[in-house]
C-alpha cells in the first residue's frame, strides 16, 4: 500500500520510542523506505543498533558530521521522504518545531523541510496538560502538521491521563492517510521523461543529452500528492521513481504507442526529450566504413509530435497538459510560440546552453509558460522545480 513511499522518522526522547521500533517494522511491511533520525535522547530509550537493523537504513543522529554532510546534507535529508513522522513527539520537539528552534539534526531537520509532518505526542499528563504545550499543539496544527494521539491511560510514571502515545496501528493509519489521500488521490497522470534513441543502425543511434531526472522528480512529487501514475521513460540514466506503473521505450514511435494505450488521464505532463528526427531506412546490418572514404547518406524525417497530438486531441482530451521547451537562445519567446502551436495548456521553458549545465545536471532553472503570461523561477534542485511545479497541478486538477 505505501510501496515506494519514503517516511523520514525521528525519534525523540521518551520511553514511547520502544513504540518507533514497532512502528518502523511494519511501515516496511506495508512497502514503505524508513530513514530513522534518532535525537540523543532517544538513545537513552533504544539503541541506534536496533533502529539500524529494524530499519536496514543508516541512523542519523549528529548535525556536525562530516560524513553525513558528504553523502547527503541535512537539506537534502529533510526534503528527500515523502513524509516526515514524529514519535514519539516530547514536549522539547514540540516546543522546538513550534518556535523554530533548530539546535541539533532533529529540530534541523523539521524546520528545513518543505514535507507534510504527522507527530505523535508522548509525555506525561502533567507536561501535556500544561499550557504552553497546549499553545504549542495550537501553533503546531495551525501550520498544517498533522497530529495522531495522544490517548489517555497509565503511564509509566504511575499517573493516569491523556500523554500516551497513540499505538502502532493508529500512527500507521494516519500515515497512510497522509500518504494516500493527497489533494491528487485518484486522479491519472501521465509523466513522460527521458530521451529516445533512434537507430542508425544495430550498434549506432541518434540521441540527446537528457538524463530524466527532471521526469523523475516529477513523477515521485505526483506519486507524494497520492496520484496514479503511468511513467513513460526512454533510455534515461537518471534512477527510475518508485510507486509508478513503469513503461520503458527506447524510440519515439515506441513511447507515442505507450502514451496512447495510456490514455485516458487527468493530466499529462511530457518532460521527455522526444528525438525531433528519425533514419528513414535504418540499417539491418552495422554500416562499413567505405574503402574509399565515401560517407553513407542517411535521410531524416520528422518524428510524430506526441505533445502535439495529445494536445490537440478532440475526444479525451486530459484535463491538463504540460510540456516542456529546452532552449538555446530567445528562451521565452520560443516557448511562448511552442506553447501556441502545441495548443499544451503550459510550457516549462529552460536554457540548456553548456555553459548553464543543466541539461544532465542536478539543478534546474525554469520559466512556467501559460495563457495569462509566465513565471520565472529561481535556479534550483530539479526536485524542488518537480514539487513547486506539482503543487500547481494539484491545484488545477486537485481535490
Amino acid at each position: 500500500m505505501l510501496h515506494g513511499r519514503r517516511v523520514l522518522l525521528i525519534i525523540g526522547g521518551g520511553i514511547a520510542a520502544y513504540k518507533s521500533l514497532d512502528l518502523i517494522r511494519r511501515l516496511q511491511d506495508r512497502g514503505a523506505k524508513v530513514v530513522p533520525v534518532m535525537t540523543r535522547a532517544a538513545e537513552e530509550f533504544v539503541t541506534p543498533l536496533s533502529v539500524a537493523a529494524l530499519s536496514g537504513s543508516k541512523v542519523y543522529r549528529e548535525l556536525f558530521d562530516l560524513t553525513d554532510e558528504a553523502e547527503m546534507g541535512h537539506i537534502q535529508l529533510s526534503r528527500a521522504a515523502d513524509l516526515v513522522v514524529v514519535a514519539p513527539a516530547t514536549a522539547d520537539l514540540m516546543a522546538k518545531i513550534s518556535h523554530g528552534l533548530a539546535g541539533d539534526l532533529a529540530s534541523t531537520l523539521l524546520m528545513a523541510t518543505d514535507k507534510r509532518m504527522l507527530i505523535a505526542p508522548a509525555m506525561n499528563v502533567r507536561m501535556w496538560d500544561c499550557a504552553a504545550t497546549q499553545r504549542n499543539l495550537e501553533t503546531l496544527t495551525g501550520d498544517g502538521v498533522l497530529v495522531v494521539g495522544p490517548t489517555n491511560g497509565p503511564m509509566a510514571c504511575g499517573e493516569y491521563g491523556p500523554g500516551r502515545m497513540a499505538e502502532v496501528p493508529e500512527i500507521l493509519a494516519a500515515v497512510e492517510d497522509a500518504l494516500l489521500n493527497g489533494p491528487l488521490r485518484g486522479k491519472h497522470i501521465l509523466v513522460t521523461s527521458g530521451p529516445t534513441h533512434e537507430p542508425i543502425d544495430p550498434v549506432r543511434y541518434i540521441a540527446n543529452r537528457s538524463s530524466g531526472a527532471q521526469g523523475s522528480a516529477i513523477a515521485k512529487a505526483l506519486v507524494g500528492l497520492g496520484a496514479r501514475v503511468t511513467f513513460v521513460s526512454g533510455p534515461a540514466s537518471a534512477p527510475m521513481p518508485e510507486g509508478v506503473d513503469l513503461v520503458r521505450v527506447e524510440t519515439a514511435a515506441e513511447m507515442q504507442a505507450a502514451v496512447e494505450r495510456s490514455l485516458p488521464v487527468n493530466a499529462a505532463v511530457f518532460a521527455a526529450a522526444v528525438a525531433d528526427w528519425r533514419v528513414e531506412d535504418a540499417s539491418n546490418n552495422k554500416l562499413k566504413k567505405s574503402k574509399r572514404g565515401d560517407l553513407p547518406v542517411l535521410g531524416l524525417i520528422e518524428n510524430l509530435d506526441i505533445l502535439a497530438t495529445v494536445s490537440k486531441m478532440k475526444d479525451g482530451r486530459p484535463d491538463l497538459v504540460v510540456g516542456f521547451a529546452a532552449e538555446t537562445d530567445n528562451v521565452i519567446d520560443h516557448a511562448i510560440a511552442k506553447r501556441l502551436r502545441k495548443g499544451c495548456d503550459w510550457i516549462v521553458a529552460n536554457d540548456v546552453s553548456p555553459e548553464t549545465g543543466i541539461m544532465g545536471g542536478l539543478e534546474n532553472d525554469v520559466t512556467l509558460i501559460h495563457k495569462d503570461g509566465f513565471e520565472d523561477w529561481p535556479r534550483m534542485c530539479k526536485q524542488a522545480v518537480a514539487d513547486r511545479l506539482v503543487a500547481k497541478i494539484a491545484e488545477v486538477i486537485g481535490d
